[in-house]
């Protein structure tokens, strides 16, 4: 797998953008930024967007996807897959014909630019050469982590996490874990109010992985303290361990 990080922040500044993760140029983990880093002939390689939770830094890029793909007359059809309560959140307040067009019906109901699926957690679904499943973290709204395994190789992308538990069964001695840590340590309160992770916090979760990922990839730093964050990851002195930057590329 190939994995190219369009976005990794979160929030946005210059330099800086939301969670986005695209494996070999035509899956993504997460649509926070899409249009602003590819160009329109990359756009159309993009055949299903997995999302974890329906926080606008994680979908927002998907509007603009679609109306790239209409104004050029693409006959292309992009598969939005996440569980129930994300998808009715995006049919509700995103493409309700109020915020942005409906493209589920855009240009007919027969072959729309965006077709919504939903998925069970637990169950593996097939797309492709990929295996994907659903793991629910712990978060301020329905979220789920994915577990993606292709050509014999696992990488899990908790999505947005506080302390959690499940989804760490599914991680031991995984090819790449991309994992939450938003606030720096000082922030530890905010962190567990808005569920999210510090450095210090990460710590106690990678202690419920029987078997450490070969490597582990930090998601979602708040660009405000993206040094702060960066310096404490790098004081836990756990082997393959990184912050990410955007414009990053993988080959796992």
């Amino acid at each position: 797998m190939k994995l190219r990080v369009l976005g990794s922040a979160g929030a946005e500044l210059p330099d800086f953008r939301p969670p986005a993760f695209l494996l070999d140029d035509q899956l993504l983990l997460d649509a926070g930024t899409i249009g602003s880093v590819l160009t329109e002939e990359e756009q159309w390689k993009i055949h299903t967007i997995f999302i974890t939770h329906s926080h606008l830094d994680h979908i927002r890029s998907i509007p603009a996807l679609a109306d790239n793909i209409i104004i050029k007359n693409q006959r292309h059809t992009v598969t939005v897959l996440s569980t129930d309560e994300v998808i009715v959140a995006m049919q509700n307040h995103l493409f309700n014909n109020i915020i942005w067009p409906d493209f589920t019906k855009i240009p007919d109901e027969k072959n729309p630019v965006i077709t919504f699926s939903t998925i069970i957690p637990y169950h593996e679904y097939k797309v492709k050469e990929y295996s994907i499943t659903a793991i629910p973290v712990n978060h301020t709204v329905p979220t789920v982590g994915y577990v993606v395994k292709s050509c014999g190789k696992t990488l899990v992308y908790t999505g947005d996490t506080g302390p959690t538990e499940e989804i760490w069964t599914h991680c031991s001695g995984v090819d790449v874990l991309i994992v939450e840590v938003s606030f720096p340590n000082s922030m530890v309160p905010l962190a567990q109010l808005t569920k999210h992770l510090t450095a210090s916090m990460l710590v106690d979760e990678l202690a419920k992985i029987a078997i450490l990922p070969k490597r582990i990839l930090i998601t979602h730093p708040k660009p405000q303290y993206y040094d702060q964050i960066n310096k404490e990851v790098k004081e836990l002195s756990i082997s393959g361990v990184e912050l990410l930057r955007d414009g990053s590329e993988y080959q796992i």
